[in-house]
């Protein structure tokens, strides 16, 4: 009860007196400001974030979906160009990340010393150093990538119509496990509803 006594009472005052009320009309205005000018500085800092991505700097997740859904899409559309195949649909599987393999500068350098002792007896020193430095791309200090290994396949499903013919079923197991490469302890074929 006193709290809202209280801002009454502080209503009352700031609305009686002129000068408090454009203190108030100033001081709102410049809280909406501030808040406008975060949001939008905000916004331009996420689109400026996401125009400066680098195709070597694509997330890694990101990118193995659409490694495995342009798999899946291939393979959709040839499984179902297949004499008695009706529709398909397949899903894709991957067991590791994309690995990419850096192009380096390696710099090798082997020293032999022959060391003479006091009684005559001689020995050979051997000392090699070598040394390894991943080469970045002179604009933006990019790695310069010279191998980008795709990830392995864990498995693969076929759901398709038509696989319930066991010679329509063996087509498609054949055709995906040589059109990928894989064994066929990682394709699996089964009728469509």
């Amino acid at each position: 009860m006193k709290l809202e006594k209280h801002i009454n009472m502080l209503f009352k005052k700031i609305s009686s007196n002129k000068r408090y009320t454009n203190l108030a009309i100033v001081i709102s205005i410049g809280i909406m400001l501030l808040i406008g000018i975060s949001i939008f500085f905000e916004s331009e800092e996420s689109i400026k974030d996401i125009n400066n991505i680098k195709p070597g700097e694509k997330n890694k997740e990101i990118y193995e979906e659409d490694y495995s859904n342009e798999i899946e899409i291939k393979l959709k559309k040839i499984l179902s160009e297949m004499k008695g195949v009706g529709d398909v649909e397949v899903m894709v599987t991957l067991l590791e990340t994309v690995e990419n393999i850096p192009a380096t500068n390696s710099t090798k350098n082997k020293e032999v010393t022959k060391e003479n002792d006091s009684e005559g007896g001689t020995r050979d020193v051997m000392r090699e150093e070598s040394t390894e430095q991943i080469v970045m791309n002179g604009d933006g200090g990019e790695m310069i990538t010279i191998k980008e290994v795709k990830p392995e396949i864990k498995g693969v499903i076929i759901a398709a119509e038509g696989a319930n013919d066991i010679r329509i079923k063996e087509t498609i197991y054949n055709a995906v496990k040589t059109v990928l490469g894989i064994s066929g302890n990682k394709v699996e074929v089964y009728v469509k509803k």
